[in-house]
């Protein structure tokens, strides 16, 4: 029997007993082992099966892996131990090759298999498996019954070129197989060509005839690739290729490169690279389409074959260009410049086209029009030119030379053409004779044409005078006939002139207006007509006519005094350098003395001086006469004669002798010469100049104010002659420097201006003026007026009461009119001084304020006022102090005060006082006095007015050592007062007191009560109120909490109600006031309502005054509603920060302390209003104050809010028998603040019935801060349900509000 050998292998690995027993050469494995314990077995070299698999280990043929941990077992029967037959090969494979992506067979076939059969690759086993794993393309194929195992793979790739070998494992009758090695050879087809120089597909320009290089390469083929370049269609030789290694082992990269020369006839061709190897059946193909740039083909011009062409005609030439890539670009010139670059393009025909139209000149005979045609590979135009022979006349034909001469003179012209082509021929007409030419001569002119010219001269006849002189162009040639003509102007002098003028014994008065007209006959030219004035050409006011031969010539003329007895000549001009004829006549003028002048003999003219004066008239006709006036009245004169003067007309002279003053300088003394037959003249005037020294006018000021710090002028009216004058300014005796100074300064006319004016400029000021011939002086006075300013007043003033006081007012003012004194008391309210009994006088620049019989309503600041009405009037103010002993105020806040006994709190206990002097304090502890230097009590003095506080705080109080009396005195020089005040634990408020009725409607009414002690906590309030037939009391709650004032609403009218109020703090309730007997009131009557069912307000009877006017009654109504409604928006805002307030980051509720009143400070405004009369002692107001944390808290006017009565929506009433609240009344947010709030504007309440819930829901949650005030209340009070919904009131409350009253 056999002998089964096991091999165990760990973790996939096969475990070698030794080292030796490999045999790496025979590949046989040996067990050395095996023969030490089995010594009669024989060893029989086993096949070689080990390799390594895909996974790198080491494992035996036949043997089966599995994952590692697993064992591997191998069954192998030892030759020798079977006699079945042995298995052979029946086909081995064969070297076999394949396709990339292809399948591939490797045949293996076995006679008689009986072991395991497998496929190694590259000594990889690749497993028993037909599926073989791990290689899924791997698969043995064939059917085992007929020993098939071939090995095919698919989809073959380059990794699977290898060699393999088919490998039988031996069996129990049978040892094992190895087949041959073969290699299955994967061969890889060109799949990708690249040209590096440009991309595939693309259109490639090249330049024909330029060598240009192309590399076409193929990556990772097997076998190598063989490259082509192939151009229209054939394959280009001179190609040179390199093989190099793929970027795998056992591929190739071919790369070939080709120089290529373009030609035009490649133009548009594909230019392929390709590309294949032993297995390509198609090759890979990549390319380019090429675009040959290669220059086109010569111009043609057609249109024109040299012929004659007309100018004016249209010549249309085309010049055509073919072929060329890209096609021509063509351009006309002519004579080389550029006349046209439009052209268009013919693809299809492969030719540029451009048409040229010429309207023909005579510039373009000769003309060489060029077509060019290029592109951008020509390396110069190409073109195509035509000399052009163009037919043209003569533009013009003119005539040179004048055409006018004197009668029997000759006459020379010429006659010229423009340039033409062919040249033309001249003849001349005059009238319908023709003229024989003197000469003709022909010359060369521009662009090939032909000048001719033509002279002529005749003798000019008298009746040649207006025939048409023609000069003729023709040619016979081209019929054509064109012609110039002038008028020939024969000239002969006038035969006649004559004028039309007034008779010579015709007398006119200057300004007259005359006319002269003046006519000639004949002659040509007709003559020219001239007027003169003597030897002077008379143009104005002259017109020319004719009619036929004869022309006239009209002169009006208005008569001036040089016209008396001048001639006036009309001449009749004709041809030149021919006499003239000429006809005169004279005028014979009246006129006025021309001018008048007045002539003195002394130069310099002094005052009380004889001055003589002489007239002298101009000429006139006929003689005039003289009269002297001076200031309107007539002088005596001498008459001095006439003699003759110009024009023909005389002159007439006078004189008059003055005796002149001061007076007469700048006057005037009139000369008039006057016509008594024209009855009209002509005057002049001579001003005097007289000497004198300066003179001071009779309206000089004597007199000037001014206004302190204001700029005033010193006026001068002065007068002298010369007027040059020297002013000197002196004040005080001393002169005025006003050169260089910063506030005199010397005006124009002497005037002295002074800048900053001060009341020490006041006084006297002299004037001295001088000029060549003296001088004068006089004084101004300058009075300076500036505003009051008080040097004195008596502050203070000490008066006692009932005593007589005076406050003096020195003033310093000017003017210091009457009534310039003011008085007036400085205090908030506005009285009259006179209705306290104060007297007020003045005298002169003492104003006296008197006070007799002093009270105390009498203390205070009194302000004096000095107004003179130059601004600003001076104020000072005096204080009054009244003197009277120390009064304590002792309302009933005042007396108690409440703090923990905890031995950690403090009490503030406040003392308030008046008197005057100011009061001092002391302390004492159930009688016996404090001392100030004790660390637990410290004392706070403060004095304001007439008001004087003292704070005494107790630190750390105790409930064993400072619950007790303590007493404040105060005193000062007049006397002393003295106040128990008692500090207590806190507890629970006082009963109100003084519950009274302020105001009834029928279904509303108004309350008032006076707070009682608060015990040291925050207070409110809450309104108690029954009816006859009503089964339980309503309550209804204050609001603002803490008011003293309530309106209840809801009410039935003409119903008696009995109405209490008690207070509540978060330690519990008061009683009731007035022992809880409550008070009796009855509503009023129901009136009629209003439409909108809103209840009135109570009428207050108001003085008798104007209505307001309807515009500022709606301006009011309109603030008032922007008021309000800024109101509601704040508090709003206000509810809501308050609220986000209240909750704690981490949404828990904290725990706080009841807020305890330390102290007694409470508001004093109804028993001290600063700047007023001093109220009552008996009038003061429940707690209203601030509460004081460990300092002293200051009174002030202006932190004192008075209080006022206030109508507000109440609650809804709620039955005393509902016992399930839970809790106190809480405030709402914007009121736990201890700052009070002033409401400006309530409203009146709804009915009852119309009212909704006046609390919202109170979540402790949201508002953690009302727990101090819940927990020690809850203590005392039976529930919070009663205040469930008290929350919602103080929002809504305000939203709410419809309309209200300030009451």
């Amino acid at each position: 029997m056999g002998v089964r050998i096991i091999l165990i292998l760990e973790v996939g690995y096969l475990r070698m007993p030794d080292a030796r027993a490999w045999q790496q050469d025979t590949g046989t494995l040996s067990l050395p082992g095996l023969a030490a314990t089995h010594p009669s077995l024989p060893l029989t070299p086993i096949p070689a099966l080990g390799s390594m698999v895909g996974g790198g280990c080491l494992t035996a043929a036949g043997l089966r892996r599995s994952r590692p941990g697993i064992r591997w077992e191998n069954r192998h029967m030892l030759p020798g131990l079977a006699d079945n037959a042995h298995q052979a090969f029946r086909v081995q494979p064969q070297n076999t090759s394949t396709a990339e992506g292809e399948t591939a067979l490797l045949k293996c076939e076995l006679d008689n298999p009986s072991g395991i059969v497998q496929w190694v690759k590259d000594g990889l086993l690749l497993g028993p498996n037909r599926d073989i794993p791990r290689f899924p393309r791997y698969t043995m194929v064939g059917e085992p019954s007929k020993g098939e195992y071939h090995l095919q793979v698919r989809d073959s790739q380059l990794e699977d070129d290898a060699w393999y070998e088919c490998q039988v494992g031996p069996s129990e009758n049978s040892s094992g197989l190895i087949s041959q090695s073969v290699l299955l050879t994967v061969h890889i087809p060109p799949k990708r060509l690249l040209i590096t120089q440009y991309r595939i597909n693309s259109t490639v320009t090249w330049v024909a005839g330029m060598e240009y290089p192309l590399t076409c390469q193929v990556k990772d083929a097997r076998p190598p690739a063989m490259i082509a370049f192939i151009k229209g269609g054939s394959e280009l030789t001179d190609v040179s290729s390199t093989v190099q290694p793929g970027s795998q082992d056992k591929v190739f990269s071919t790369e070939a490169t080709l120089r290529v020369t373009p030609q035009k006839s490649d133009n548009g061709k594909w230019l392929l690279c390709s590309a294949s190897n032993a297995i390509s059946l198609i090759p890979v193909v990549a390319g380019f389409i090429m675009n040959i740039l290669f220059p086109p083909e010569p111009p043609i011009i057609q249109g024109y074959k040299g012929s004659l062409v007309k100018a004016k005609d249209n010549l249309k030439l085309t010049c055509i260009s073919l072929n060329g890539n890209p096609l021509a670009t063509l351009q006309w010139l002519k004579n080389g410049d550029v006349i046209s670059r439009n052209w268009e393009t013919d693809d299809s025909s492969q030719l540029s086209r451009s048409d040229l139209s010429l309207s023909l000149t005579a510039e373009d005979n000769r003309a060489t029009v060029s077509c060019q045609a290029l592109n951008q590979v020509s390396p110069l135009p190409l073109e195509a030119s035509v000399t052009l022979h163009v037919v043209f006349l003569p533009e013009e034909v003119k005539i040179i030379g004048s055409s006018s001469t004197q009668e029997n003179k000759s006459l020379s012209l010429s006659c010229s053409t423009s340039s033409s082509n062919p040249p033309v021929l001249l003849r001349w007409w005059l009238g319908w004779k023709e003229l024989n030419a003197t000469d003709v001569t022909v010359s060369e002119a521009d662009h090939g044409g032909r000048i001719t010219v033509s002279n002529v001269t005749y003798t000019a006849r008298r009746e040649d005078n207006g025939l048409p002189l023609i000069c003729e162009a023709y040619s016979e040639a081209v019929m054509y006939a064109k012609t110039a003509t002038v008028t020939v102007k024969v000239q002969y002098p006038p035969q006649k002139i004559w004028i039309d003028v007034p008779p010579p014994e015709k007398r006119f008065r200057a300004g007259t207006e005359v006319k002269l007209t003046c006519f000639a006959s004949g002659g040509n030219p007709l003559p020219r007509l001239d007027w003169y004035k003597e030897t002077k050409t008379v143009r104005d006011g002259t017109s020319s006519g004719s009619s036929g031969n004869i022309v006239s010539k009209e002169l009006i003329l208005t008569t001036v005094p040089s016209d008396n007895m001048a001639v006036y000549r009309c001449n009749a001009t004709g041809v030149p350098r021919t006499a003239a004829l000429t006809a005169y006549t004279r005028l014979h003028v009246q006129f006025p003395p021309l001018h008048v002048t007045i002539t003195v003999t002394a130069k310099e003219v002094r005052r009380n001086q004889s001055l003589t004066l002489t007239c002298k008239s101009g000429s006139s006709n006929p003689p005039s006469s003289l009269v002297w006036f001076k200031e309107g009245k007539m002088l005596n004169a001498t008459d001095l004669g006439q003699r003759k003067a110009e024009y023909g007309g005389f002159s007439t002279s006078g004189k008059v002798t003055l005796l002149v003053s001061s007076a007469d300088h700048g006057k005037w003394v009139e000369c008039h010469a006057h016509s008594s037959v024209l009855n009209e003249g002509v005057n002049t005037f001579y001003q005097l100049t007289i000497l004198f020294p300066p003179e001071f006018s009779t309206m000089q000021t004597r007199l000037v104010q001014v206004v302190e710090k204001e700029a005033v002028r010193l006026p001068l009216l002065v007068s002298a002659s010369p007027p040059k004058i020297t002013y000197h300014w002196s004040f005080l005796g001393e002169v005025i420097l006003t050169e260089g100074s910063p506030r005199y300064h010397l005006r124009n006319g002497g005037s002295l201006e002074i800048w900053n004016v001060t009341r020490a400029d006041a006084g006297k000021y002299m004037i001295r003026c001088e000029n060549q011939e003296g001088h004068n002086e006089t004084t101004v006075v300058l009075d300076v007026q500036y505003s009051p300013a008080i040097r004195s007043i008596g502050d203070p003033t000490y008066v006692d009461v009932g005593g007589t006081a005076e406050i003096v007012c020195q003033a310093d003012a000017n003017p210091a009119p009457v009534g310039m004194f003011q008085w007036r008391w400085l205090a908030d309210l506005e009285r009259d001084l006179q209705d306290l009994g104060i007297e007020l006088l003045a005298e002169g620049l003492v104003g006296r304020l008197r006070i007799q019989n002093a009270r105390r309503s009498h203390a205070g600041l009194y302000e004096c006022q000095v107004d003179n009405a130059i601004s600003p009037a001076a104020r000072s103010s005096a204080r009054l102090v009244v003197r009277y002993p120390p009064e304590i105020m002792k309302g009933p806040g005042q007396r108690k005060v409440a703090a923990p006994g905890d031995g950690m709190s403090q009490a503030a206990l406040h003392c308030h006082a008046q008197g005057a002097p100011n009061v001092h304090f002391s302390w004492a502890k159930n009688g016996v006095s404090l001392d100030p230097n004790s660390p637990r009590y410290t004392m706070v003095t403060e004095h304001e007015g007439s008001l004087h506080t003292s704070i005494l705080t107790i630190a750390n109080v105790s409930a064993v050592l400072d619950y007790a009396t303590f007493t404040c005195t105060a005193n000062n020089d007049l006397g002393t007062d003295t106040l128990d005040i008692q500090l207590l634990s806190t507890s629970r408020p006082d009963p109100p007191t003084g519950l009274k009725v302020v105001s009834v409607a029928h279904n509303w009414l108004a309350l008032e009560w006076t707070p009682g002690f608060d015990g040291g906590l925050q207070q409110s309030f809450r309104v108690r109120y029954h009816w006859p037939g009503a089964p339980s009391f309503l309550y209804v709650d204050v609001f603002p909490p803490q008011s003293p004032v309530f309106t209840l609403t809801g009410l039935q009218p003409n119903t008696l109600y009995n109405v209490s109020v008690h207070a509540r703090n978060a330690l519990g309730e008061s009683d009731f006031a007035d022992d809880g007997a409550g008070l009796a009131v009855t509503t009023a009557e129901r009136e009629e309502e209003p439409v909108d069912g809103e209840p009135k307000m109570p009428i207050t009877p108001a003085p008798e005054s104007p209505a307001l006017p309807l515009p500022l009654v709606g301006l009011l109504g309109a603030l008032g509603g922007l008021l309000l409604i800024s109101n509601l928006t704040f508090l709003g805002c206000l509810l809501r920060r308050r609220q986000a307030q209240g909750v704690k980051d981490d949404g828990t509720q904290a725990e706080t302390r009841a807020k305890v009143r330390s102290g007694n400070n409470y508001a004093v405004s109804k028993w001290l209003k600063f700047g007023r009369q001093p109220a009552q002692l008996a009038e003061y107001t429940s707690e209203e104050s601030t509460s004081v944390k460990g300092s002293s808290a200051k009174t002030s006017a202006s932190s004192v809010a008075t209080s006022q009565p206030w109508f507000r929506r109440g609650r809804q009433a709620e039955s005393e028998t509902d016992t399930s609240f839970t809790g106190p009344s809480i405030p709402p947010p914007w009121l736990s603040s201890p700052e009070l709030h002033e409401y400006e504007e309530v409203l009146m309440p709804r009915k009852y019935e119309e009212m909704g819930p006046l609390y919202a829901t109170w979540h402790p949650e949201e508002s953690p801060w009302i727990s101090g005030y819940a927990d020690a209340y809850l203590q005392s009070a039976p529930s919070l349900a009663e205040y469930e919904e008290i929350m919602q009131s103080y929002g809504p409350a305000m939203d709410s509000v419809e309309q209200g009253e300030l009451v």
